[in-house]
């Protein structure tokens, strides 16, 4: 069993907490140490594991824990590693035991989290600290980059590009043979029919950059 702790104890946090429990019904894997996160109103104990501290206090342990990302802001993601990056911590990838993934040139990178009901097809790269929520699908020779984040329900179509740190709401449709640049923020219930450039937000069907 690997010990690992959870950084964010909001309510991703908790939920990947829940993905973790998940897995280790499945095949015992994880020790779960608790959460980390720098709000220090948070109880001593939350959804039964206990508040072990800020990200200094994380910072300081000497054992090589591993590390999940509960938060799903990139830009915050992002920052946390950062801090973190002289640390020998390790960042497995969180996959549901019941996310369908093909099996043909499938990559991902670490420090994911996957959430159940996801499909990933074939030909795809999912680079680090990348986040699934609940029932996304990626098609065909997509590849999206290190830090994004894609909530519930968000379909990706085939052989689309989507560069670091960009954030999908819910419901969210990226129709095929797009490119998203990097720091784009896409509403929820878009539906994304041309590319967009870096640095925007993207609401409307079609979305349309404000």
């Amino acid at each position: 069993m690997k010990k690992i702790a959870i950084i964010g104890a909001g309510g991703f946090g908790r939920e990947v907490k829940m993905l973790i429990d998940q897995i280790n019904e499945s095949k015992p894997t994880y020790d779960l140490l608790g959460f980390y996160d720098d709000n220090k109103e948070l109880p001593d104990l939350i959804n039964g594991l206990p508040f072990l501290g800020g990200i200094s206090e994380l910072i300081e342990r000497k054992d090589n824990i591993c590390l999940a990302l509960g938060i799903g802001i990139p830009e915050t993601k992002r920052t946390i590693i950062e801090k973190l990056e002289k640390s020998e911590f390790e960042y497995p990838s969180l996959i549901h035991p019941n996310v369908l993934m093909g099996k043909d040139d499938v990559s991902i990178g670490k420090g994911c989290v996957i959430c159940a009901n996801s499909i990933i097809t074939c030909n795809i790269q999912i680079r680090d600290f990348v986040t699934l929520n609940l029932s996304c699908t990626v098609g065909h020779d997509t590849e999206i980059k290190r830090f994004s984040s894609f909530m519930p329900s968000v379909n990706i179509s085939g052989e689309v590009v989507i560069e670091e740190c960009v954030y999908v709401g819910t419901g969210a449709k990226i129709i095929n043979q797009l490119g998203i640049g990097k720091n784009t923020i896409v509403g929820a219930g878009a539906v994304v029919s041309k590319s967009l450039p870096a640095n925007c937000t993207a609401v409307g069907i079609p979305a349309k950059p404000l």
